[in-house]
This record gives structure tokens, sequence and C-alpha cells, in this order.
């Protein structure tokens, strides 16, 4: 059973220490952690804020047959095509009324069936939005297993104790970045990021600024001069990445091409060898090229919050 209620931690007490948490709460009942007299605080509710950042992406109706989620079979041609809207999808609420569904009653969802169930009031700022924002998009277990695998805590998609404690003793932007990095990976395995890769992949870079603003001001948004040039340094290392990952791709297509043009000069016939060389290289500059793109986002992402 769930332990009693936790207030939410002041992560913002030392600054400069944002990691600072006794080892030893690791595997304790919530219960008590309380009881070790740790320096708790209660905070205001951030659901609400975290909602506005995700309604903000998945804004009203959208029926796009390619969307495997707007289909109540949960494929692409399978079931009725019902659409999304609001975030709330025909494949996860296949009898609901998608089109006619109001925003009070898509917050109600968005209450118990996603924030409840990640016990989103017991997660530091910014953590929260991350959590919640991935687990509208891709699905409330393997939004909570991204958080519990940022905090190496067990990935069984259920939050406890150990997920709860192991989230509050981690450093709390950390989290929220290994959060979406794992995001990204996940949406660059889909067969539909042809259509949507463009979309998930800014959504994904915003909601992680968004997030790393929140757990730097305790959810004001109310940046201090300090806040401001850390964020801008996350976007100057995000861009760092970018040109490496522009620079190895563009390498890694000229071995390729250099090594396929020798092969056709000194061989007449296809050496299979070769050839899978040459393709594995340039799917490796394609991945680099992705994250390079996704990089870039998130440079303008941190520059944003940071005006």
């Amino acid at each position: 059973m769930f332990a009693p209620i936790l207030p939410r931690r002041d992560l913002r007490e030392d600054k400069r220490h944002h990691e600072a948490c006794h080892d030893d709460v690791h595997g304790k009942s919530l219960q008590g952690k309380l009881s070790l007299g740790l320096n708790l605080t209660v905070a205001a509710e951030n659901r609400p804020a975290c909602l506005a950042v995700t309604v903000k992406y998945e804004g009203g109706y959208s029926n796009n047959p390619n969307d495997r989620g707007n289909w109540t079979g949960g494929h692409v041609g399978i079931g009725t095509l019902k659409g999304t809207k609001y975030g709330i999808a025909a494949h996860a609420y296949p009898t609901l009324d998608i089109k006619n569904l109001t925003l009070e009653d898509a917050k109600s969802i968005y209450e118990k069936d996603y924030w409840n169930k990640m016990h989103g009031d017991h997660l530091p700022y910014g953590v929260d939005l991350a959590t919640f924002d991935a687990s509208v998009m891709s699905g409330p277990r393997r939004g909570v297993r991204w958080l519990q695998g940022a905090v190496k805590a067990k990935q069984d998609g259920i939050v406890g104790n150990e997920t709860i404690a192991k989230a509050l003793a981690a450093n709390g932007k950390a989290t929220i970045q290994r959060i979406c990095a794992n995001r990204r990976g996940f949406v660059q395995s889909l067969l539909t990021r042809a259509h949507f890769g463009k979309g998930w992949s800014r959504r994904i870079a915003e909601v992680e600024a968004q997030a790393v603003t929140m757990w730097l001001t305790r959810g004001t948004g109310q940046l201090t001069e300090e806040d401001r040039a850390e964020i801008k340094q996350d976007g100057i290392a995000a861009q760092s990445r970018a040109v490496a990952q522009d620079r190895s791709a563009t390498c890694a297509v000229g071995v390729a091409v250099g090594v396929g043009v020798g092969d056709t000069i000194l061989n007449r016939g296809p050496d299979w060898v070769v050839i899978g060389g040459v393709a594995l290289l340039l799917i490796g500059a394609v991945g680099l090229w992705i994250n390079a793109s996704h990089n870039k986002e998130r440079d303008v992402a941190y520059a944003a919050v940071a005006d």
C-alpha cells in the first residue's frame, strides 16, 4: 500500500546542492522517511501548471488517420477513427465521445488516470511535468518507467515508495533530462515518426526546458540571474553536442562514399561485406543527424525560457 502523503520537498533550499538528500532513506517507507527529520516543506499543487503545458501541445480535436492513437483498435485502420482531443485518444478510451469531449472532462481524466497514478503531488517540481507529459503522450506506465529509469528505481511502471524516495534524492534537472532523452529515443523508433517526428521532437525539447525552469524556481517561474545563466549554459551544451554530431555524421558519410566508390573501382561484382559496412555507416550518420537536430531544438527551447 502507498504510504501517507509526503509533502513536496523544497528543492532550492541550497541551490548549489540540488542533489543533497541522505542516502540512508533509500528503501525505507515514506512514513519512515518523514520520521527521519529531513527538511520537507509543503508546496502548492503543480498539477494545473503541468496540465496547461501538456494541453498546449495536445490541443483540440484531431482525427489524422495516420495516427494509430486516433483509432479505437490502437492501430491504423483497426476499429473506428474517433480521433484525439486534449490528448485523450480513442485507442485508450474507445467508448468515449472524443469529438464532443470538454476540457473539464479531459481534466478529470488526466487527474484520475494520469496524475494520481504517477503520484504527481509527491514528485519534485519539473520532474512531475516531465513524467506527466511523457505519460500523456506515450502512456502512463511507460512515462513512469522512464522516471524510474532516470532515478535508478525498479522499472515496473508503478510509482511506490522506492520511486518517490529516489526521485526526491536525485538531482532534479538530471532526472528531467534523462526522462526526455528516453522519450526522444522512443519516438525515434516509431514507424509513424515520418508523419509526426518533428513535432514530437520539438515538444520534448520544449517540455524539458520548461520542466527545468519549474525545478529551478519551485514552480514560480521567477528565474534569478543565476538560474538564467545555468539554463543558457544548458543550451550552449546542447548546441555543442549538435555541432559534434553534425561533424561526425558528415565524416561517416564521407567514409561510406569513399569505401563504396573504392570498392566499385576495384571490384567487378558486389562485395556484400563492404555493402553492409557502407549501409551501417549511412544509418549511423542519419541517427547522428537526427540527434543533432534535436539538440538544436533543445538549444532553442532553453534560450526561449531564459529570455
